[in-house]
Protein backbone atom coordinates (compact mmCIF):
# COMPACT_ATOMS: atom_id res chain seq x y z
CA UNK A 1 0.00 0.00 0.00
CA UNK A 2 1.44 3.23 -1.02
CA UNK A 3 1.86 6.37 1.22
CA UNK A 4 -0.94 8.32 0.29
CA UNK A 5 -3.07 5.11 0.42
CA UNK A 6 -1.90 4.45 3.55
CA UNK A 7 -2.38 7.34 5.13
CA UNK A 8 -6.07 7.83 3.53
CA UNK A 9 -7.23 4.81 4.84
CA UNK A 10 -5.75 5.67 8.27
CA UNK A 11 -7.33 8.63 8.39
CA UNK A 12 -10.68 7.37 7.58
CA UNK A 13 -10.36 4.44 10.32
CA UNK A 14 -9.28 6.06 12.97
CA UNK A 15 -12.61 7.27 14.24
CA UNK A 16 -14.87 4.67 13.15
CA UNK A 17 -17.96 6.33 14.13
CA UNK A 18 -16.86 9.52 12.25
CA UNK A 19 -16.32 6.72 9.24
CA UNK A 20 -19.66 5.61 9.34
CA UNK A 21 -21.33 8.71 9.44
CA UNK A 22 -19.60 9.50 6.16
CA UNK A 23 -20.41 6.25 5.04
CA UNK A 24 -24.28 6.48 5.90
CA UNK A 25 -24.43 9.93 4.53
CA UNK A 26 -23.12 8.98 0.83
CA UNK A 27 -25.24 5.26 1.36
CA UNK A 28 -28.53 7.81 2.16
CA UNK A 29 -27.75 9.84 -0.63
CA UNK A 30 -27.37 7.15 -3.25
CA UNK A 31 -30.32 5.09 -2.43
CA UNK A 32 -32.68 8.81 -2.01
CA UNK A 33 -31.33 8.88 -5.76
CA UNK A 34 -31.63 5.65 -7.06
CA UNK A 35 -35.45 5.33 -5.49
CA UNK A 36 -36.46 8.41 -7.43
CA UNK A 37 -35.28 7.96 -10.10
CA UNK A 38 -36.76 4.50 -10.34
CA UNK A 39 -39.88 5.67 -9.40
CA UNK A 40 -40.00 8.01 -12.19
CA UNK A 41 -39.18 4.53 -14.03
CA UNK A 42 -41.89 3.06 -12.83
CA UNK A 43 -44.84 5.59 -13.60
CA UNK A 44 -43.47 6.03 -17.14
CA UNK A 45 -44.13 2.49 -17.13
CA UNK A 46 -47.67 2.23 -15.64
CA UNK A 47 -48.50 5.11 -18.25
CA UNK A 48 -47.54 3.41 -21.36
CA UNK A 49 -49.16 -0.29 -19.75
CA UNK A 50 -52.72 -0.55 -21.82
CA UNK A 51 -51.89 0.54 -25.16
CA UNK A 52 -48.43 -1.46 -24.80
CA UNK A 53 -50.07 -4.84 -23.95
CA UNK A 54 -53.21 -4.29 -26.22
CA UNK A 55 -52.81 -5.23 -29.89
CA UNK A 56 -52.32 -2.04 -32.54
CA UNK A 57 -49.47 -0.22 -33.54
CA UNK A 58 -51.86 3.14 -34.09
CA UNK A 59 -54.27 5.05 -32.40
CA UNK A 60 -56.71 7.00 -34.16
CA UNK A 61 -58.14 9.01 -32.77
CA UNK A 62 -60.85 12.37 -33.02
CA UNK A 63 -58.72 14.77 -35.09
CA UNK A 64 -56.97 17.52 -33.23
CA UNK A 65 -56.50 14.57 -30.44
CA UNK A 66 -52.67 13.35 -29.49
CA UNK A 67 -53.20 11.81 -26.00
CA UNK A 68 -54.61 8.32 -24.67
CA UNK A 69 -55.14 9.17 -21.01
CA UNK A 70 -56.68 12.56 -20.18
CA UNK A 71 -58.34 13.11 -23.65
CA UNK A 72 -61.67 13.48 -24.65
CA UNK A 73 -62.01 11.64 -28.22
CA UNK A 74 -65.66 10.53 -29.57
CA UNK A 75 -65.68 8.38 -33.46
CA UNK A 76 -69.02 7.82 -34.60
CA UNK A 77 -69.89 3.77 -35.41
CA UNK A 78 -69.63 4.86 -39.40
CA UNK A 79 -66.29 6.60 -38.52
CA UNK A 80 -65.02 2.92 -36.91
CA UNK A 81 -66.79 1.39 -39.86
CA UNK A 82 -64.77 3.57 -42.34
CA UNK A 83 -61.04 3.06 -40.28
CA UNK A 84 -61.74 -0.93 -40.19
CA UNK A 85 -62.33 -0.87 -43.79
CA UNK A 86 -59.07 1.50 -44.85
CA UNK A 87 -56.71 -0.54 -46.63
CA UNK A 88 -53.64 -2.00 -45.29
CA UNK A 89 -55.89 -2.45 -42.26
CA UNK A 90 -55.45 -6.05 -40.52
CA UNK A 91 -57.26 -4.92 -37.64
CA UNK A 92 -59.54 -2.28 -35.87
CA UNK A 93 -60.06 -2.35 -31.88
CA UNK A 94 -62.74 0.30 -30.78
CA UNK A 95 -62.96 1.07 -27.51
CA UNK A 96 -64.29 3.22 -24.95
CA UNK A 97 -62.39 5.24 -22.28
CA UNK A 98 -63.58 7.75 -19.52
CA UNK A 99 -62.19 9.17 -16.08
CA UNK A 100 -64.42 8.59 -13.43
CA UNK A 101 -64.49 8.99 -9.81
CA UNK A 102 -65.58 5.60 -7.64
CA UNK A 103 -67.13 5.98 -3.94
CA UNK A 104 -65.49 3.45 -1.95
CA UNK A 105 -65.75 2.93 1.34
CA UNK A 106 -66.92 6.99 1.72
CA UNK A 107 -63.64 7.60 -0.10
CA UNK A 108 -63.52 9.11 -3.97
CA UNK A 109 -61.01 6.72 -6.01
CA UNK A 110 -60.30 8.32 -9.39
CA UNK A 111 -60.26 5.05 -12.05
CA UNK A 112 -59.96 5.09 -15.51
CA UNK A 113 -62.88 2.91 -17.87
CA UNK A 114 -62.53 1.21 -20.62
CA UNK A 115 -65.44 0.00 -22.48
CA UNK A 116 -64.40 -3.14 -25.02
CA UNK A 117 -65.87 -5.57 -27.31
CA UNK A 118 -64.48 -9.18 -25.41
CA UNK A 119 -64.71 -11.06 -29.04
CA UNK A 120 -62.37 -8.37 -30.28
CA UNK A 121 -60.12 -7.81 -27.99
CA UNK A 122 -59.23 -4.25 -26.13
CA UNK A 123 -59.50 -5.68 -22.47
CA UNK A 124 -57.59 -6.28 -19.53
CA UNK A 125 -54.18 -8.50 -21.21
CA UNK A 126 -53.42 -10.32 -17.43
CA UNK A 127 -56.21 -11.54 -15.03
CA UNK A 128 -55.45 -12.59 -11.01
CA UNK A 129 -58.60 -13.67 -10.36
CA UNK A 130 -62.29 -14.47 -12.25
CA UNK A 131 -62.64 -13.80 -15.78
CA UNK A 132 -63.26 -10.88 -18.33
CA UNK A 133 -66.63 -9.23 -18.36
CA UNK A 134 -68.39 -10.60 -20.79
CA UNK A 135 -72.13 -9.41 -20.97
CA UNK A 136 -74.32 -6.90 -18.98
CA UNK A 137 -72.92 -5.03 -15.39
CA UNK A 138 -70.35 -7.44 -15.03
CA UNK A 139 -66.66 -5.34 -14.39
CA UNK A 140 -63.21 -6.31 -14.26
CA UNK A 141 -61.37 -4.61 -11.59
CA UNK A 142 -57.40 -3.57 -10.91
CA UNK A 143 -56.45 -5.99 -8.14
CA UNK A 144 -54.71 -3.68 -6.61
CA UNK A 145 -57.19 -1.24 -6.09
CA UNK A 146 -59.43 -4.31 -5.15
CA UNK A 147 -57.35 -5.04 -2.25
CA UNK A 148 -56.81 -1.65 -0.66
CA UNK A 149 -60.95 -1.94 -0.66
CA UNK A 150 -61.59 -5.60 0.43
CA UNK A 151 -63.36 -5.85 -3.12
CA UNK A 152 -63.39 -9.17 -4.18
CA UNK A 153 -64.62 -11.40 -6.97
CA UNK A 154 -69.00 -11.49 -7.20
CA UNK A 155 -68.96 -8.41 -5.10
CA UNK A 156 -71.21 -5.92 -6.41
CA UNK A 157 -70.56 -1.75 -5.98
CA UNK A 158 -71.71 1.42 -7.92
CA UNK A 159 -70.71 3.40 -10.86
CA UNK A 160 -72.36 6.25 -11.63
CA UNK A 161 -75.82 5.18 -10.52
CA UNK A 162 -75.68 1.54 -11.45
CA UNK A 163 -75.14 -1.65 -9.88
CA UNK A 164 -72.09 -3.37 -11.29
CA UNK A 165 -70.72 -7.09 -10.56
CA UNK A 166 -67.26 -8.12 -10.10
CA UNK A 167 -65.97 -10.83 -12.07
CA UNK A 168 -62.57 -10.73 -12.39
CA UNK A 169 -59.32 -9.25 -10.76
CA UNK A 170 -56.77 -7.67 -13.76
CA UNK A 171 -53.04 -7.42 -12.57
CA UNK A 172 -50.67 -4.84 -14.40
CA UNK A 173 -53.31 -2.29 -14.57
CA UNK A 174 -52.78 0.09 -11.56
CA UNK A 175 -50.81 3.40 -10.88
CA UNK A 176 -50.45 5.62 -8.33
CA UNK A 177 -53.16 8.25 -10.17
CA UNK A 178 -55.08 6.07 -10.95
CA UNK A 179 -56.57 2.15 -12.19
CA UNK A 180 -58.20 0.62 -14.81
CA UNK A 181 -61.96 -0.71 -14.42
CA UNK A 182 -63.16 -2.87 -17.42
CA UNK A 183 -66.81 -3.37 -18.67
CA UNK A 184 -68.29 -4.53 -22.19
CA UNK A 185 -68.45 -1.45 -24.51
CA UNK A 186 -72.21 -2.29 -24.89
CA UNK A 187 -72.93 -2.09 -21.40
CA UNK A 188 -70.59 1.22 -21.00
CA UNK A 189 -72.44 3.08 -23.98
CA UNK A 190 -75.96 2.57 -22.08
CA UNK A 191 -73.62 4.02 -18.87
CA UNK A 192 -72.56 7.35 -20.65
CA UNK A 193 -75.87 8.02 -23.06
CA UNK A 194 -73.83 6.83 -26.13
CA UNK A 195 -75.26 4.61 -29.42
CA UNK A 196 -72.04 3.14 -31.05
CA UNK A 197 -69.71 5.66 -29.93
CA UNK A 198 -66.22 4.74 -29.66
CA UNK A 199 -63.14 6.67 -28.22
CA UNK A 200 -60.37 5.70 -29.87
CA UNK A 201 -59.60 2.29 -32.73
CA UNK A 202 -56.23 0.42 -32.09
CA UNK A 203 -55.18 -0.58 -35.79
CA UNK A 204 -52.77 -3.18 -36.62
CA UNK A 205 -51.14 -2.94 -40.26
CA UNK A 206 -51.60 -5.56 -42.58
CA UNK A 207 -48.00 -7.68 -43.48
CA UNK A 208 -46.29 -5.25 -45.48
CA UNK A 209 -47.53 -2.54 -44.95
CA UNK A 210 -45.35 0.29 -43.74
CA UNK A 211 -46.40 2.43 -40.69
CA UNK A 212 -46.31 5.45 -42.26
CA UNK A 213 -48.23 4.38 -45.25
CA UNK A 214 -50.77 2.85 -42.63
CA UNK A 215 -51.25 6.16 -41.26
CA UNK A 216 -51.47 8.37 -44.20
CA UNK A 217 -54.81 5.83 -45.63
CA UNK A 218 -56.09 6.07 -41.39
CA UNK A 219 -55.60 9.93 -42.21
CA UNK A 220 -58.04 10.22 -44.98
CA UNK A 221 -60.76 9.32 -43.13
CA UNK A 222 -62.57 12.44 -42.21
CA UNK A 223 -62.47 13.82 -38.36
CA UNK A 224 -59.89 11.23 -37.64
CA UNK A 225 -56.06 11.57 -36.65
CA UNK A 226 -54.17 8.69 -36.58
CA UNK A 227 -50.55 8.72 -34.37
CA UNK A 228 -48.25 5.82 -33.77
CA UNK A 229 -48.52 4.06 -30.52
CA UNK A 230 -45.01 5.29 -29.03
CA UNK A 231 -46.12 8.86 -30.09
CA UNK A 232 -49.24 8.89 -28.39
CA UNK A 233 -47.47 6.98 -25.09
CA UNK A 234 -44.31 9.83 -25.58
CA UNK A 235 -47.30 13.03 -25.06
CA UNK A 236 -49.10 11.08 -22.43
CA UNK A 237 -45.86 11.65 -20.19
CA UNK A 238 -45.30 14.88 -21.59
CA UNK A 239 -48.50 15.86 -20.23
CA UNK A 240 -48.51 14.65 -17.17
CA UNK A 241 -44.90 14.55 -16.18
CA UNK A 242 -45.03 18.20 -14.66
CA UNK A 243 -47.05 17.27 -12.27
CA UNK A 244 -44.58 14.88 -10.61
CA UNK A 245 -41.35 14.68 -13.09
CA UNK A 246 -40.19 18.21 -11.58
CA UNK A 247 -40.42 17.57 -7.84
CA UNK A 248 -39.21 14.28 -7.83
CA UNK A 249 -35.92 15.95 -10.03
CA UNK A 250 -35.62 18.44 -7.15
CA UNK A 251 -35.51 16.13 -4.21
CA UNK A 252 -32.71 13.90 -6.43
CA UNK A 253 -30.89 17.62 -6.70
CA UNK A 254 -31.40 18.08 -2.66
CA UNK A 255 -30.43 14.30 -1.97
CA UNK A 256 -27.21 15.54 -3.66
CA UNK A 257 -26.19 18.39 -2.14
CA UNK A 258 -27.08 16.94 1.41
CA UNK A 259 -24.35 14.10 0.54
CA UNK A 260 -22.10 16.67 -0.45
CA UNK A 261 -22.25 18.44 2.33
CA UNK A 262 -21.87 15.23 4.41
CA UNK A 263 -19.00 14.15 2.97
CA UNK A 264 -16.93 17.34 2.67
CA UNK A 265 -17.81 18.55 6.28
CA UNK A 266 -16.77 14.89 7.45
CA UNK A 267 -13.65 14.21 5.24
CA UNK A 268 -12.69 18.43 6.21
CA UNK A 269 -12.71 17.58 9.58
CA UNK A 270 -10.53 14.73 9.49
CA UNK A 271 -8.07 16.58 7.03
CA UNK A 272 -8.29 19.23 10.14
CA UNK A 273 -6.89 16.53 12.52
CA UNK A 274 -4.48 15.85 10.60
CA UNK A 275 -2.71 18.88 9.87
CA UNK A 276 0.55 18.09 11.43
CA UNK A 277 1.03 14.37 9.10
CA UNK A 278 0.39 16.18 6.29
CA UNK A 279 3.16 19.43 7.14
CA UNK A 280 5.46 16.64 8.08
CA UNK A 281 5.17 15.33 4.76
CA UNK A 282 4.85 18.61 2.75
CA UNK A 283 8.35 19.71 4.66
CA UNK A 284 10.04 16.58 3.73
CA UNK A 285 9.62 17.39 0.22
CA UNK A 286 5.98 15.58 -0.77
CA UNK A 287 4.29 17.10 -3.96
CA UNK A 288 0.72 18.88 -3.55
CA UNK A 289 -0.25 16.53 -5.92
CA UNK A 290 0.47 13.13 -3.95
CA UNK A 291 -1.12 14.80 -0.79
CA UNK A 292 -4.17 15.72 -3.30
CA UNK A 293 -4.62 12.31 -4.03
CA UNK A 294 -4.56 11.32 -0.16
CA UNK A 295 -7.46 13.15 0.76
CA UNK A 296 -9.32 12.42 -2.63
CA UNK A 297 -8.93 8.69 -1.71
CA UNK A 298 -10.57 9.14 1.70
CA UNK A 299 -13.07 10.65 -0.13
CA UNK A 300 -13.76 7.94 -2.84
CA UNK A 301 -13.03 4.82 -0.16
CA UNK A 302 -16.24 6.77 1.42
CA UNK A 303 -18.17 7.02 -1.89
CA UNK A 304 -17.27 2.99 -3.67
CA UNK A 305 -18.19 1.82 0.16
CA UNK A 306 -21.39 4.04 0.22
CA UNK A 307 -22.52 3.63 -3.29
CA UNK A 308 -22.16 -0.14 -2.61
CA UNK A 309 -24.49 -0.14 0.38
CA UNK A 310 -26.85 2.99 -1.33
CA UNK A 311 -27.39 0.66 -3.87
CA UNK A 312 -28.43 -2.77 -2.05
CA UNK A 313 -30.73 -0.55 0.36
CA UNK A 314 -33.07 0.52 -2.85
CA UNK A 315 -33.58 -2.80 -3.14
CA UNK A 316 -34.45 -3.46 0.18
CA UNK A 317 -36.68 0.16 0.61
CA UNK A 318 -38.30 -0.56 -2.91
CA UNK A 319 -39.73 -3.85 -1.82
CA UNK A 320 -40.51 -2.51 0.94
CA UNK A 321 -42.92 0.54 -0.64
CA UNK A 322 -44.29 -1.89 -2.75
CA UNK A 323 -46.01 -4.62 -0.61
CA UNK A 324 -47.10 -1.33 1.55
CA UNK A 325 -48.24 0.49 -1.96
CA UNK A 326 -48.78 -1.76 -4.22
CA UNK A 327 -49.38 0.76 -6.89
CA UNK A 328 -46.56 2.34 -6.78
CA UNK A 329 -44.16 0.53 -8.94
CA UNK A 330 -40.12 1.32 -8.57
CA UNK A 331 -38.21 -0.10 -11.47
CA UNK A 332 -34.28 -0.40 -10.74
CA UNK A 333 -32.57 -0.48 -14.21
CA UNK A 334 -28.85 -0.88 -14.52
CA UNK A 335 -28.29 2.26 -16.16
CA UNK A 336 -29.87 4.60 -13.12
CA UNK A 337 -28.43 2.26 -11.00
CA UNK A 338 -24.45 3.56 -12.57
CA UNK A 339 -25.78 7.10 -12.40
CA UNK A 340 -26.28 6.74 -8.63
CA UNK A 341 -23.30 5.21 -7.86
CA UNK A 342 -21.14 7.90 -10.74
CA UNK A 343 -22.91 10.39 -8.26
CA UNK A 344 -21.77 9.25 -5.09
CA UNK A 345 -18.33 9.70 -6.68
CA UNK A 346 -18.96 13.13 -7.37
CA UNK A 347 -20.10 14.04 -4.29
CA UNK A 348 -16.97 12.60 -3.13
CA UNK A 349 -15.39 14.80 -5.00
CA UNK A 350 -16.66 17.75 -4.43
CA UNK A 351 -17.26 16.92 -0.97
CA UNK A 352 -12.84 16.76 -0.63
CA UNK A 353 -12.80 19.94 -2.46
CA UNK A 354 -12.17 22.04 0.67
CA UNK A 355 -9.95 19.80 2.26
CA UNK A 356 -7.84 19.88 -0.66
CA UNK A 357 -7.70 23.37 -0.56
CA UNK A 358 -6.99 23.67 2.72
CA UNK A 359 -3.78 20.99 2.29
CA UNK A 360 -3.08 23.06 -0.41
CA UNK A 361 -2.40 26.42 1.46
CA UNK A 362 -0.73 24.36 4.09
CA UNK A 363 2.26 26.10 5.52
CA UNK A 364 4.50 23.74 7.75
CA UNK A 365 6.47 25.68 9.85
CA UNK A 366 2.95 27.33 11.30
CA UNK A 367 1.97 23.54 11.56
CA UNK A 368 5.18 22.83 13.75
CA UNK A 369 4.06 26.06 16.06
CA UNK A 370 0.99 25.48 16.74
Amino acid sequence: MSIKQSLGYRNLIQEKTRFALSMSGITLAVMLILLLNSLLAGLYEQFGSYLRHTPGSVVVSQAGINNFIGATSTLSSSTVDAISETEGVSSAIPILSQFIILELHDKKQPAYLIGYDPSIGGGPWQLAAGREALTGNEVVFDRTLANRHQIKVNDTFNILGQQFTVVGLSDETASWMTSYVFMPKSTMESLLGLTGDSSFVLVTAKAGVTPQKLIENLNAVFGTQATPEDTVIANDLNLFARFFSAPLQLMVGIAFLIGTLIVGLIIYTATAEHQQEYGVLKAVGTHNALLYKTVAIQSLIVASLGSLAGVALTFGVARLIMSIRPQFLIRIEPTPMVEAMLAGMVMALLGAFFSIRMVTRLAPAEVFRK
